[in-house]
């Protein structure tokens, strides 16, 4: 588990550096929840892939996080459920036939600087994935009889999410 967990880390190391040598370039753009957020016109489509970005992103920056100050719950706990996460996504997008996206978070990956600054990012993190599966679990499409299977999908990823900001606001109380 631990030698998984470097060998993730280590990856996603190499590719922020190469995410900071694009954001350099501002070859950077709206991805996850910022994406979904600033999407007028949100369609099955859009909502799976913010869905699936957020959840790449979340797992992307814990790995990194721990991967600066070492294998720690809740991080560990949390990148876990990502990885669960995005597996039912997965299999969201195999029920709708559409091809799965591939991991492009290393671009968006914010690296705090402190524990306390990551477990702050935590929380801010989903509270912005909460905010997200909300507007998704309001949308007709997802309220509609025919895509019960999304508004179960949101409503379990928006729950979860709601599970990992207590764990990330429990932290901060310790400060």
């Amino acid at each position: 588990m631990k030698r998984t967990v470097r060998v993730i880390a280590l990856s996603l190391m190499a590719a922020v550096t190469l995410a900071v040598a694009g954001a350099a370039s501002g070859d950077v753009g709206l991805y996850g929840n910022a994406a979904a957020k600033a999407d007028d016109s949100l369609t099955i489509e859009d909502m799976l892939l913010y869905a699936a970005q957020d959840e790449y992103l979340a797992r992307g920056e814990y790995v990194a996080i721990m991967g600066k100050f070492g294998t720690m719950r809740p991080f560990s706990n949390i990148m876990q459920a990502e990885e669960t996460h995005l597996a039912w996504l997965k299999d969201a997008y195999a029920d709708y036939k559409i091809a799965f996206p591939t991991d492009a978070s290393s671009a968006h990956l914010h690296i705090p600087a402190s524990l306390l600054e990551a477990y702050k990012t935590g929380v801010q993190a989903e509270i912005d994935n909460i905010a997200m599966y909300d507007r998704f679990l309001a949308t007709a499409l997802v309220q509609s009889a025919e895509n019960k299977d999304l508004k179960v999908l949101f409503t379990n990823l928006r729950n979860a999410s709601e599970n990992h900001l207590r764990a990330f606001q429990n932290q901060l109380t310790k400060y």
